[in-house]
């Protein structure tokens, strides 16, 4: 029986996040499996990795052979480099002191990159979110003085149109306003009263 170090696809469509399972190699991707060793979460930058190293390193030990995606899980936190410093210990290559010194050292920067890439990844987050609430108040800025000048229109002075400009001139017939049927009664009704 051929033991694997693999994923186990969980989660909703298009929001996956997996379990690292020990399973024969023989079983479907989401069937059977031996024991569960952690979790692995790509949604979230940096991705979330939570991982039993012990329990890795011991099916390791036993034979089990991770996929290419697990080697790369396996070896960011560490289990592939303790495999390398067991297999120095083993043929005395090194003491275990030693290999636990070299193990803290390379934990303790590795602890280092990360909040490196965290801290860069929260500052241009900050930056994107200044420059877009920027770009939105020059937007809202924008709008509503369309607004205003929409709302409140400025009086437009009208000039006087001259005869010098081309403008035909007004006869005064033609603005005097001809008698109304009111007015003729009231003519009649004047001389009437003086009687």
């Amino acid at each position: 029986m051929a033991v694997k170090i693999r994923l186990q696809r969980q989660g909703r469509k298009k929001k996956p996040y997996y379990h690292i399972v020990i399973a024969d190699s023989r079983s479907p991707r989401d069937g059977k499996f031996i024991e569960r060793i952690g979790v692995y979460n790509p949604n979230t930058n940096p991705a979330t990795i939570d991982l039993d190293g012990d329990k890795a390193l011991d099916w390791m030990a036993k034979g089990a052979q991770p996929t290419d995606t697990c080697r790369a899980i396996l070896s960011y936190k560490g289990v592939m480099y303790r495999k390398h410093l067991a297999r120095g210990i083993a043929k005395g290559a090194m003491t275990a002191e030693a290999a636990d010194a070299k193990f803290a050292a390379w934990m303790e920067e590795k602890a280092n990159k990360i909040d490196q890439k965290i801290a860069g990844l929260k500052d241009k987050m900050d930056v994107e979110q200044r420059t877009r609430l920027e770009h939105e108040s020059q937007v809202a800025h924008k709008r509503a003085k369309d607004i205003m000048a929409k709302n409140n229109p400025e009086p437009v002075a009208e000039e006087p149109v001259t005869e010098a400009e081309g403008a035909e001139p007004v006869a005064e017939a033609e603005t005097e306003t001809p008698a109304t049927e009111n007015e003729a009664p009231a003519e009649e009704a004047a001389p009437a009263s003086e009687n």
